[in-house]
């Protein structure tokens, strides 16, 4: 699938499908230590990329060109998972 299948995170953020690594639920995954150190560190590195104004429901992992990004978006985890089977669908039916 090539990089025209997208995905829209929040306000005007979007990643391309084939970069993402992971789509969390922030609420879930950060009672866990190793996701807070995870986060922390990527913050740290400078990145994370925080997705409008409203509270992170999610985070979402990609990498591109070798390059690791972060995004904390205020769309849920389950609505950006359905979404991605969206776009991944529409995108079989047009040969993409």
């Amino acid at each position: 699938m090539g990089d025209c299948l997208y995905l829209h995170i929040g306000e005007d953020e979007i990643v391309f499908i084939k970069d993402i690594i992971a789509i969390m639920d922030i609420e879930r995954t950060t009672t866990s230590n190793i996701t807070r150190e995870f986060l922390k560190s990527c913050g740290d590195k400078k990145m994370v990329i925080t997705v409008g104004n409203d509270i992170p429901k999610s985070f979402i992992v990609t990498i591109r060109n070798g390059k690791q990004t972060v995004y904390l978006s205020p769309i849920s985890a389950s609505t950006l998972y359905k979404r991605a089977l969206l776009q991944m669908q529409e995108g079989r039916r047009k040969g993409n």
